[in-house]
This record gives structure tokens, C-alpha cells and sequence, in this order.
């Protein structure tokens, strides 16, 4: 076999992209406008433009910028997912990716947000990557910064304790959970921002530091 005679690779990037809606965590679906699978929810991906895109990750960002309207939001790679029966069209190759928003974003997006636990049937092997990204999800809240990217800015303690709980599935200690953040460093209080509690004393309102906009920060035990 010459080299021109040996068929092309198709090459893709898929995201992931998780939120919280409810306390449940959801997935973002996207109808595809073209074969195969036309007219099927499935996740937002696209191929690579080799000519364009600087790396996997540059792929990933351009097709959510395209096609949810998104700018950047926090983007893991995943895994990749090859073969010649995964799509229908020949040999491919998917990059997937994992990416985390605060639902607030995703109020104009022409997306459908399902929860993870009530999938509907997928296409490709989409629903392999999107149980792969909560598992992976979930295993690196125990020890990381993560779950921040799901909570809108500014937020109270307990706001982002709620977070990691509904990411976690189970409950968590107030007193360990914030020697937790204390461990991780990764927020800062916004100065004179105070949110009314009622007939509790008024909390303070708090950011991610810049250098983990986005990037995780880690602690050497789980909570």
C-alpha cells in the first residue's frame, strides 16, 4: 500500500460540558445538523482545523466559542476515543474533553442540558466520554479545586459547599470542608462584599484567585 492510497484519519474534538442546574449535575446537548446522526442530541464537538488550530485544547475552545458561545471556560483533556466502528464514516480519532460552567452562562446557548443519571440514547461513543468526564469529575472534587468552576462568582462558603455536595453526592462536614478551602488557597474575599443573611449575620462573598481561573488547585488529602 503507497501512502497516498492509505484512507484518511477523521479527526475530532468532543466536549464534555458539565454544569449544575438544581443541585443535579447536567450535561450539554447539542442537535447535529448533519449525518450521520442528524436531528440526535449529542455532545458540542467538531473537526480540527489543522491550518487554525494551535493544539487539541485550541480545537476544543473554537468549537464551544462556535457553537455554544462560550469564551474560555475551564477545559481538561479527557481521553481519547479511536477506531474503525465509532463513527460511521471510517476510521476516527475524538479528542474529548472535559469543561466546567456555572449554568449562568449557558442561559443563551442553544444547547439542552440533561442529567448526567437520565442519558438519552448517544451517538458515537458519546456516552462513554460523558461517563468517563464524571467519573473523573467526581474523583478530583475529593481533592481539588474543581468544583469551583461550576459556582457563578462572587459566592458564599456555604454556596460552594453546596457545590461540592451536589458534584459529590453526599454530604460534607462544614468544619472540614473549610479546612479544606484554607488548604487549597484558592479564593480570596471580594474587599466590603457581604451578602444578607436574614436573620443570620451576613456572609462574605468570595472569588476565585487568578491563578486558578484556570487551573486546579490541589491538596494532598480528599475531604
Amino acid at each position: 500500500m503507497t501512502e497516498t492510497s492509505i484512507p484518511a484519519v477523521i479527526c475530532t474534538v468532543d466536549v464534555v460540558l458539565l454544569t449544575l442546574q438544581r443541585d443535579v449535575l447536567q450535561v450539554a446537548l447539542q442537535r447535529r445538523e448533519r449525518p450521520p446522526f442528524a436531528g440526535v442530541l449529542a455532545l458540542p464537538g467538531g473537526y480540527i482545523h489543522a491550518q487554525e488550530d494551535a493544539d487539541a485544547q485550541a480545537s476544543a475552545a473554537r468549537v464551544l466559542r462556535e457553537k455554544a458561545g462560550l469564551q474560555s471556560p475551564y477545559l481538561e483533556q479527557l481521553a481519547t476515543f479511536s477506531g474503525p466502528v465509532r463513527d460511521p464514516r471510517g476510521w476516527s480519532l475524538a479528542v474529548a474533553y472535559c469543561a466546567l460552567v456555572p449554568p449562568e452562562l449557558l442561559a443563551s446557548a442553544p444547547l439542552t442540558l440533561v442529567p448526567v443519571a437520565e442519558l438519552p440514547a448517544l451517538p458515537f461513543d458519546h456516552r462513554a466520554m460523558v461517563d468517563a468526564a464524571v467519573a473523573r469529575v467526581r474523583s478530583k472534587s475529593q481533592y481539588s479545586s474543581m468544583p469551583v468552576h461550576l459556582c457563578a462568582e462572587p459566592f458564599t462558603l456555604p454556596q460552594l459547599q453546596s457545590v461540592y455536595e451536589a458534584v459529590l453526592g453526599e454530604p460534607i462536614n462544614k468544619v472540614s470542608f473549610r479546612r479544606k478551602m484554607d488548604e487549597l488557597a484558592m479564593l480570596e474575599p471580594v474587599p466590603g462584599a457581604l451578602q444578607g443573611g436574614g436573620a443570620h449575620r451576613p456572609a462574605q462573598l468570595y472569588r476565585v484567585r487568578p491563578a486558578y481561573r484556570r487551573n486546579l488547585s490541589l491538596s494532598a488529602r480528599g475531604l
